[in-house]
């Protein structure tokens, strides 16, 4: 007896895009679809990828392309079209030609792939999942967002390297929209179950959550023509293998709210159970008072980018 073996779809061959296909290639989650508007790109880059498999002993195709029939019935697809952030640009400055970017994408999207789990890792990412949702019509559950697995990333990578213990035995969790406005949750920051305070002073934790916080800028303005895309897209990917294997996994994701933290139609990152049904709950976690002002003021400054739109 066969098994059906996934599909990936990445939508977007940059930097993010392509190698968000090469991790899936080299974890086996399935066949990759490489799909981008620029002829050749797609097409070089997958066969690159592809060609690597040999030496991966890995048994994935990686095909690119510049049309979606390739990717009919995707499994999950990941969507990292549109423009990068530079140097002086924040997320928010991409919003109006991204949305326009992600709404094209997620109806081809949509129409060759009715059952597909979305992850967008498009910016400004909160904004690009409600326009997402809007575009496809598919249920909430099916439609997320990178950015908490991406900012809790960064965040355990700082302080691994401050308190010099492996990156595995820190335990983090960061709510709300990605980046300024995210809200750390130090009582939720532990080492194999001892508090991070035990390890730091609270003033050097504070510095390493505005670190955090600023990640993505801080790469940018290294890059100077370009943005991260190592760490995002091996976030996207850990989502994407939580869903095709099912794993029941906790991780910080940005997602659609109908109540949850008394809030309402509106993306914010918030721990989830990641599985084969997407984001099959929303964990809500006790809040002090402080946390819930900047969780707040997060969901309040996500509230005018879809305004905006």
């Amino acid at each position: 007896m066969s098994i059906r073996k996934y599909k990936i779809s990445v939508i977007g061959a940059g930097n993010v895009g392509a190698t968000a296909a090469h991790i899936c290639a080299m974890k086996d989650l399935g066949d990759v679809i490489l799909v981008d508007i620029a002829e050749g790109i797609p097409q070089g880059k997958g066969l690159d990828i592809y060609e690597s498999m040999p030496v991966e002993a890995g048994a994935s195709r990686v095909i690119g392309t510049n049309s979606y029939d390739l990717t009919k019935d995707s499994d999950v697809v990941i969507i990292t079209a549109g423009i990068p952030r530079k140097p002086g640009m924040s997320r928010d400055d991409l919003l109006r030609t991204n949305a326009g970017i992600v709404k094209s994408v997620t109806e081809q999207v949509a129409k060759y792939s009715p059952n597909a789990h979305i992850i967008i890792v498009s910016n400004p990412l909160d904004a690009m999942c409600m326009v997402a949702k809007r575009a496809s019509g598919f249920p909430a559950e099916r439609v997320m967002g990178m950015a908490g697995v991406l900012d809790t990333a960064r965040y355990r990578t700082f302080l691994s390297q401050e308190i010099g213990v492996h990156p595995d035995d820190i335990h983090a969790l960061l709510l709300g929209g990605h980046g300024d406005t995210m809200v750390p949750l130090p009582s939720y920051t532990t080492v194999q179950g001892i508090p991070i305070t035990e390890f730091i002073s609270k003033e050097k934790l504070t510095q390493i959550v505005d670190r955090a916080k600023n990640g993505g800028i801080e790469i940018v303005n290294f890059l100077k023509t370009g943005s991260a895309y190592y760490a995002p897209a091996a976030s996207s990917v850990e989502m994407a293998k939580a869903i095709l294997r099912d794993e029941k996994k906790v991780r910080p994701v940005c997602a659609y709210l109908s109540g949850q933290y008394g809030f309402k139609d509106v993306y914010l990152g918030v721990p989830v159970i990641l599985g084969a049904k997407g984001v099959e709950k929303i964990l809500e976690v006790p809040l002090t008072a402080d946390e819930k002002a900047l969780l707040l003021k997060s969901k309040e400054a996500v509230d005018s980018l879809i305004k905006a739109l």
